[in-house]
């Protein structure tokens, strides 16, 4: 069952009049496919109001409707502790009944098995390469006792971040990046994205010594949109 929670400030309607079409394009599609991750959350994790819950890569800015969407949807927010590496001021305005918990990257500031759940969506592919994605991995699995993580898909034709089509299929990292810079989207560049396939998310997950999980994949139609992780003491294997 997925809950929804009224609309209150930090989860009112999304205004998208202003976007482009293709920006438009990719917000819906994020939003679909967070309902649908978070339909499998509920289902799976399948949380209480007495559980404490890490959101490991909290968003200070939101620019769609799916942004922070553990913070919009979850409907015991006091429980939730939302970790990231930004102030968070804009955040806390919007959830101020959630904890916040600033940090430089790397070890997470929390004790062993400190909470019963981590939410981890779409964060991933942004924390750097190979080494800090596995140690983000061991670090979720250290403090958390059940984990729900989410990356896309590298072989999906459409880059939803930069809105462009194949070309990250086709082009190494390295050249991929120097086509961001000249078409002015640098901020996409360098630690910001390194996207995984599926055989590279089980590396990963090897890798941080995580040998028993779930990877589902979410699917538009015959393409794999994204990959959804579950680990820990309420996946069944």
């Amino acid at each position: 069952m997925a809950y929804v929670l009224p609309i209150s400030p930090g989860n009112e309607p999304f205004d998208n009049s202003h976007l482009d079409l293709m920006t438009s394009l990719a917000y819906r599609i994020s939003g679909f496919n967070r309902k649908r991750k978070w339909d499998l959350f509920w289902e799976v994790v399948r949380p209480d109001p007495a559980d404490k819950v890490l959101d490991a890569g909290l968003s200070d800015e939101e620019y769609s409707a799916s942004d922070n969407y553990l913070e919009k949807h979850y409907p015991y927010r006091s429980q939730v502790t939302a970790l990231g590496i930004d102030m968070a001021q804009k955040f806390r305005e919007r959830y101020p009944e959630v904890r916040t918990v600033q940090y430089p990257g790397g070890r997470f500031p929390f004790g062993d098995k400190e909470f019963d759940i981590c939410w981890s969506n779409a964060v991933l592919e942004h924390v750097g390469g190979r080494e800090k994605q596995v140690l983000f991995l061991k670090e979720i699995d250290r403090v958390a006792r059940t984990s729900f993580i989410t990356t896309p898909n590298r072989h999906f034709p459409f880059e939803i971040h930069t809105r462009t089509p194949f070309l990250h299929l086709l082009f190494s990292k390295r050249a991929f990046d120097r086509y961001l810079s000249l078409t002015r989207r640098s901020w996409a560049t360098g630690d910001y994205m390194n996207l995984l396939t599926k055989q590279e998310v089980k590396e990963c997950l090897s890798a941080a010594g995580i040998n028993h999980c779930k990877i589902v994949e979410n699917r538009l139609g015959a393409l794999t949109l994204d990959f959804m992780i579950l680990f820990g003491e309420r996946v069944s294997q």
